[in-house]
């Protein structure tokens, strides 16, 4: 069991304690919601997770280090922001998916430019953003956010390594 682990258990364990010191059966309301969310997720969990498995078992380490590892320089970000931005999911699909290819070889640089790109660019999120906000918005928006996750790589590596 690791550190957030345990702070999480701590903070259920407190909330819990909360919700019956009411006295109006919010703790057995939040149990249910929780298991409810629980049976939704864990379909999704199960297969996100056996796909993690297969990129581990799957990616050539000798091609995940040259394009996106620590010496790919400002090309290993512009893929890296490529890979951001096409990334399928929510959290607990892409952040196991971005540590397989950290774990294979991928930069710091490269891996912050993923997650960055992946929460400011993600293309799936364009779907939803253009019928509400409209195309100027969208546009306006996804621009200025272009640049974003480049820096933060690149601020990265600068601060963590260098960038050749």
């Amino acid at each position: 069991m690791n550190t957030a682990t345990i702070i999480l258990v701590v903070l259920a364990l407190i909330l819990l304690f909360i919700a019956w010191r009411r006295g109006d059966g919010s703790h057995r309301q939040g149990i249910t919601l929780g298991w409810q969310t629980l049976r939704r997720t864990t379909p999704l969990l199960l297969v996100a997770f056996v796909i993690v498995g297969f990129v581990n078992v799957l990616s050539p380490q000798d091609l995940v280090q040259t394009w996106i590892g620590p010496d790919s320089g400002w090309t290993g970000l512009l893929l890296a922001e490529a890979i951001g931005m096409l990334l399928p999911g929510g959290p607990y699909v892409v952040f196991p998916l971005i540590a397989v290819l950290y774990d294979n070889g991928a930069g710091i640089g490269p891996a912050v430019t993923i997650v960055t790109s992946w929460a400011a660019l993600g293309l799936l999120s364009v779907t939803f953003e253009l019928p509400f906000m409209g195309w100027r918005f969208t546009a306006v928006r996804w621009g200025l956010s272009l640049v974003f996750p480049l820096l933060v790589g690149a601020a990265t590596l600068l601060l963590v390594g260098g960038m050749q």
